[in-house]
């Protein structure tokens, strides 16, 4: 009865690794984030080369360093996608003390790059950014004490969490970083909704994200710059704004054609944070459904997937990672039609970069372990056990 309600099947006793993870994880979900970065490198062949050319660089210098990052991306999606939910908890809560470790660390020992923004730790031949690795790891670990503080006699996981979270923003907005700070923080709200906050407590939290961000905009020039432009009915033609909004337009329903594109010329971060204004200049309004098609029915998918869950752990954290990974990708491509003030956030599996494509397979990886198909007992019977083992 289980498995016809739920569609799970049985675990056959000693059965091999691989064909149970074909067997169990969400093909349709891994089509579709493999397609996505086959997107990301047709994009970087037209969206790196003028940048390429401008740092003395050969032609497809970003798109061969894509291609090394994606294979390492993938690698770790497809190895930790095999996990169990107890590996994954394992591995997150391990890699959240390192990544938490490396961002307060990141003020004492990060750069710039000339950015504005200390963000990031220089390798000499790569650079890294703890945030993006930050976010799902932290999303494993509030997972696990917001599901530890629903056992009877439990720590105080959703207090120790609010704490974490608080404490996290805070770094990210000393970078200045307010687009990662407030993507943890929905992460965060997410999942304590799901755990069963009260509806007030929500609102004030929504109410004290208003106060703090009137706060910026008052001490910090780098934020209220970016506002300010966001909100200015003129958008300057010589901006990354304005550059992207022109692409946009010129691109109409079709598109310019393949390597027809001049955005790519005049924008620095074409093949990053704007990558969606050569999309939609080059292939037109529709490559851009497309992708936002994609990362809805991921999105989509791995929630209705976690509904059937009954493991508190399983249901929160993938909560938070689907959520994180479909709201990432809404704001990138919202900074980009102006619907958003710009945030510099990559969209995942399409904009280069190493750090993001890593940290996205990663997270992606802790998701299709979560979300495979298990066997899963009738809701009174995990009732039933819980009230035994009190």
């Amino acid at each position: 009865m289980t498995e016809m309600v739920y569609g799970a099947a049985p675990v056959k006793s000693g059965e091999p690794v691989l064909p149970k993870w074909w067997r169990t994880v969400d093909k349709w979900s891994l089509s579709f984030i493999l397609l996505l970065f086959v997107i990301g490198l047709l994009l970087g062949l037209a969206a790196s080369v003028p940048l390429a050319e401008r740092n003395g660089l050969s032609q497809y210098h970003y798109v061969q360093r894509q291609l090394v990052f994606g294979g390492m991306a993938l690698s770790v999606m497809f190895v930790v996608s095999t996990f169990t939910p107890v590996m994954v908890r394992r591995l997150g809560v391990m890699c959240f003390f390192a990544a938490f470790a490396a961002l307060l660390l990141l003020p004492f020992f990060g750069t710039d790059f000339g950015k504005g923004a200390v963000r990031w730790y220089s390798l000499g031949f790569a650079s890294v950014q703890p945030s993006e690795f930050l976010k799902p790891v932290f999303v494993i670990m509030a997972a696990w004490l917001m599901a530890a503080s629903q056992e009877i006699n439990g720590p105080p996981g959703k207090s120790i969490s609010f704490a974490l979270v608080i404490t996290i923003v805070g770094l990210l907005a000393m970078q200045p970083d307010f687009g990662q700070a407030c993507l943890v923080l929905f992460g965060w709200g997410v999942m304590y909704f799901v755990a069963g906050a009260p509806l007030v407590l929500l609102i004030g939290m929504a109410l004290a994200v208003v106060a703090a961000g009137t706060v910026a905009y008052n001490s910090s020039e780098h934020f209220a710059r970016r506002i300010d432009g966001f909100l200015n009915p003129e958008v300057d033609p010589t901006t990354q704004m304005g550059y992207a909004t022109n692409a946009i337009r010129e691109g109409g329903f079709f598109g310019v054609g393949v390597g027809e594109g001049q955005v790519k010329w005049s924008l620095p971060d074409a093949h990053t944070d704007f990558i969606i204004a050569v999309a939609a200049e080059e292939y037109g309004l529709i490559l851009v459904l497309i992708i936002i098609g994609l990362y809805a029915t991921i999105t989509f998918r791995s929630l209705m997937r976690l509904m059937r869950e009954r493991d508190p752990f399983i249901r929160l954290a993938g909560t938070g990672l689907a959520c994180m990974f479909g709201v990432q990708a809404l704001i990138n491509i919202g900074v980009a039609v102006r619907l958003l003030p710009s945030k510099g956030m990559t969209l995942p599996f399409v904009s280069y970069g190493g750090s993001s494509l890593i940290a996205g397979g990663l997270a992606v990886g802790m998701l299709l372990a979560l979300t495979r198909t298990r066997p899963q007992g009738e809701i009174g019977d995990h009732f039933l056990r819980r009230g035994h083992g009190g």
